[in-house]
């Protein structure tokens, strides 16, 4: 058995996409995995399965929220040997004592050499980013709230589906997930 998380996309946020994490779970135990939990009302879950493949189970979980709930929305899968070392360390954590203004990306595939490297922040904008493999890690000075550098922006910028998560966020789901390692 191995460990996954699970991210999905844009859930429960105001009236888009809104998505009982009960009903998250009972999907995941009906896909036939195991020991499954979320973690917040925002689309994290993390459970044991016997298969190996996190894209295959990336798009398994999709096609089920879709067909099952009604909820389309890209699931990005990390197992948790991979969550686990992308909360190991965050390459901006040393300037910044304030964890909500620390973010990951999570990148449904790797982007574009050519995309990857033109990647920057709007023009004018204090946030530091750094791509590594399908993360992207992100630091908002001034907080995410009014930042240009949005998920919108950096999907148009890479062309792949991202969602994010702050560091608070990640580093609790690599516990969890180290929790059933």
């Amino acid at each position: 058995m191995s460990t996954y998380v699970a991210l999905l996309r844009a859930v429960n946020l105001g009236s888009h996409g809104r998505l009982a994490m009960a009903d998250l779970r009972a999907l995941v135990v009906a896909a036939g995995h195991g020991d499954v939990a979320t973690y917040l009302q925002s689309g994290n879950v993390i459970f044991t399965s016997e298969h190996d493949d996190p894209e295959a189970l990336a798009a398994d979980l999709g096609k089920r929220l879709a067909d099952e709930l009604g909820v389309d929305t890209p699931v990005m899968v990390r197992t948790g040997t991979e969550i686990t070392g992308i909360a190991a360390h965050h390459p901006f954590q040393d300037r910044q004592s304030d964890h909500a203004r620390l973010h990951v990306a999570f990148l449904a595939t790797e982007p574009d050499a050519d995309r990857a490297a033109q990647l920057s922040v709007p023009e004018g904008s204090p946030e530091e980013l750094q791509l590594t493999g399908r993360q992207l890690y992100l630091h908002y000075p001034a907080g995410a709230g009014r930042s240009k550098t949005t998920a919108a922006y950096l999907e148009k910028r890479l062309g792949v589906a991202i969602t994010a998560r702050n560091w608070k966020t990640v580093t609790a789901l690599a516990d969890l997930a180290q929790q059933r390692s």
